[in-house]
């Protein structure tokens, strides 16, 4: 491989070459120029030509003045692709430090992530465990609602149930209004239960709103995190997208394609300043043959007089030519006749690499542009870690004060279940209780009416006994009562003795509850609804 040849190298190209030709007179299919390393570089115009000398020999090609101005002036033209070989060091210069500025941005950049990753496992960790209190809490919070709707339903049944049973008016004064069994308990206990209850409620539903929107900001940044980094959540959703992500969303290659551009580009580049040398020596080729054809000299030193900056040929113009045999001068007019042809190839070959190389350059800075704007996005990155890092402390405190704040209120919870289930107990039994009154307003009834008929029983024998006894009293003050002294005895003459059945102390009795009132209350005691 040829070294690489800059522009520099070009000019010490074109001054070796005149020098050479000045000095030792060498046939122009024959020069050969030595560059970098003393290693040699055939003209690329020349190349084709070797093959055919001996044709050239046989049969020489004619030149005139005017066929040789006319080379040289084309030959001149395209010395000005010095230029696209300067402008071909530029960009090969622009490159290397592109790649300087990839590597340093590069490391940096995979720096911050590998740290931001392993950051990133534990924060997850963290986000984990605090996502697991809070569903925990959900859970228990679900089954303490659950539990507390059911008994509160269960409350409010049996209330309703108070509500629509109606107080029998046979128990109650003809002056009162009807009453259902509600009336008569304090509904305000129940509600002061319930508010407490509900309150509670709301500050743990508070507290677990709380842990959950901390818990979402919390997951969130993360996910920002993942998403400026390119972690492998943004890849895998970006792969199972039917559109190809855009590139600010994920990380640039690993693999740089700088190196393998820049070993392409300085390929080029040895290229176009082989190409460059051999257009140096066709122009040389034809500057000697123009001055060592009649008439020649004047027109050289007139055609070369504005030659394209940095080409270095002002010595060779200015200088006088060596003398050449025949033989050469003819071999020199067969080398630029077929070299001629070829100049505005050896051009446009020039041209195409540094467009191609202009193309690469773009490449290149786009693909560092894209590191810079990774490196962007992981600086934010880190940013935002930093920003987590703060309200670390913060976001772990929350889920220990939902934990003691759950724990505060699913104890007061628990205690006004309790309260409320004891309510709920005494409202069945206030139900059960009144079932039973009617039972046992029933039973007195039926007591009463026992106790009425053997009164009915007894008065009927009374009334038998009274009248034998008044029938033998009669007797005997019939029989007696002229001789017994009227004072003897003052209840000697009273009549029998009477006696009365009825209630004592005039205690009221049983109130007369219809039959079906009381069949009822029984059959709800015995099946306990």
């Amino acid at each position: 491989m040829h070294a690489r040849l800059d522009s520099s190298h070009t000019l010490l190209l074109v001054k070796v070459y005149s020098e050479r030709t000045r000095m030792g007179g060498i046939p122009p299919s024959e020069m050969t120029v030595s560059v970098d390393h003393g290693q040699v570089i055939p003209s690329p115009l020349m190349e084709s030509s070797t093959s055919s000398t001996s044709l050239r020999a046989a049969s020489p090609v004619p030149l005139s003045l005017e066929s040789l101005v006319s080379h040289l002036v084309a030959s001149k033209r395209s010395l000005s692709s010095v230029e696209q070989v300067w402008r071909a060091n530029e960009i090969i210069g622009s490159t290397k430090c592109h790649l300087e500025a990839a590597v340093i941005t590069s490391a940096r950049t995979s720096f911050l992530r590998s740290g931001i990753a392993t950051h990133l496992r534990t924060l997850k960790l963290v986000h984990a465990h605090n996502t697991a209190v809070a569903l925990e809490g959900a859970h228990e919070y679900g089954e303490v609602v659950k539990t507390l709707d059911a008994a509160d339903h269960r409350l409010k049944d049996t209330m309703t149930r108070l509500k629509s049973t109606m107080v029998e008016n046979r128990l109650r004064p003809k002056s009162d209004q009807e009453k259902s069994l509600l009336d008569f308990v304090d509904e305000g206990s129940v509600e002061k239960v319930l508010l407490t209850l509900q309150d509670s409620i709301e500050v743990a539903q508070s507290a677990h709103q709380a842990l959950v929107q901390t818990n979402m900001a919390f997951h969130n940044d993360l996910k920002r995190v993942e998403r400026l980094t390119g972690g492998p959540e943004v890849r895998r959703d970006h792969s199972a997208a039917d559109e190809p992500p855009e590139c600010s969303d994920i990380p640039v290659a690993s693999i740089s394609p700088i190196p393998d551009i820049l070993q392409d580009m300085e390929g080029r580049s040895r290229d176009m300043a082989d190409s460059l040398e051999s257009l140096v020596k066709h122009f040389d080729l034809c500057l000697m043959a123009i001055k060592h054809t009649e008439g020649g000299g004047d027109a050289a030193i007139r055609l070369t007089a504005d030659l394209p900056d940095g080409a270095g040929m002002e010595e060779d113009v200015a200088g006088a030519p060596q003398p050449i045999g025949d033989k050469e001068r003819q071999n020199m007019l067969d080398v630029i006749a077929k070299d001629a042809d070829q100049v505005e190839e050896v051009v446009m070959e020039i041209c195409d690499h540094v467009t191609a190389m202009e193309s690469q350059l773009e490449t290149v800075a786009a693909y560092v542009a894209r590191l810079k704007e990774d490196d962007s996005r992981v600086t934010a990155a880190f940013n935002v870690l930093e920003d987590i890092g703060r309200r670390l402390q913060a976001f772990v405190a929350q889920g220990h004060v939902f934990v003691m704040r759950w724990d505060e209120e699913k104890m007061k919870i628990t205690e006004r279940m309790d309260e409320l289930s004891s309510l709920e107990d005494f409202y069945v039994g206030y139900l059960r209780a009144y079932d039973n009154l009617l039972v046992e307003i029933g039973r007195r009834q039926f007591m009463e009416q026992q106790m009425e008929k053997v009164l009915q029983d007894a008065a009927r024998k009374l009334d038998v006994l009274y009248g034998e006894d008044r029938i033998r009293r009669e007797a005997f003050m019939n029989d007696y009562g002229d001789f017994l002294p009227a004072d003897i005895w003052p209840g000697l003459t009273n009549p029998p003795l009477q006696f009365e059945t009825r209630p004592k102390d005039g205690r009221e009795r049983a109130p007369d509850i219809s039959k079906s009132v009381i069949q009822r209350a029984i059959r709800r005691v015995e099946t306990g609804t």
